[in-house]
């Protein structure tokens, strides 16, 4: 027999002991990162809460939808309420975060790709269905922010 632990057992030991490790550096930058305060004030603060990202509805730009199309067309249009809220989530976590340009290039722009995509999609539901598809609705991908 070896004097050592079972090698089942030393493993057993080992992950214990990493989980734990993990777990008490969790908690100490937990709460390291609670205490911090920006310095801005609360007035500061809640101007840079206000901000939302506003974009164009597309369902109100929609010709009628054909029923066999209308599953999937719903889906999208709920794709873009979703997109819209995450980037409006990722604008209120990411204060502070890179230069001027920054809510643009990080923000604005992939939202706009993102749409963009989403509104080709319900354009081509309406063309698989033999339906005209509407124009103009890429003039609707971009969004801006706006103070509220």
């Amino acid at each position: 027999m070896s004097r050592g632990l079972p090698l089942l057992h030393r493993r057993r030991i080992l992950v214990s002991g990493a989980i734990g490790g993990i777990t008490c550096a969790a908690v100490v930058v937990g709460a390291a990162m609670a205490g911090q305060d920006d310095g801005s004030g609360d007035a500061n603060a809640s101007t840079k809460a206000a901000q939302t990202i506003s974009c164009p509805a597309v369902a109100g730009s929609l010709p009628e939808i054909p029923a066999e199309a209308r599953a999937e067309v719903d889906r999208n249009l709920a794709l873009l309420d979703t997109q819209i809220a995450e980037a409006n989530k990722r604008l209120g976590t990411s204060q502070g975060e890179g230069g001027p340009n920054f809510v643009q290039n990080a923000i604005l722009g992939p939202l706009k790709d993102k749409r963009a995509s989403t509104i080709d999609r319900i354009e081509l539901s309406f063309s698989r269905q033999g339906s005209t598809a509407p124009s103009g609705l890429d003039a609707l991908a971009g969004c801006s922010l706006t103070s509220g």
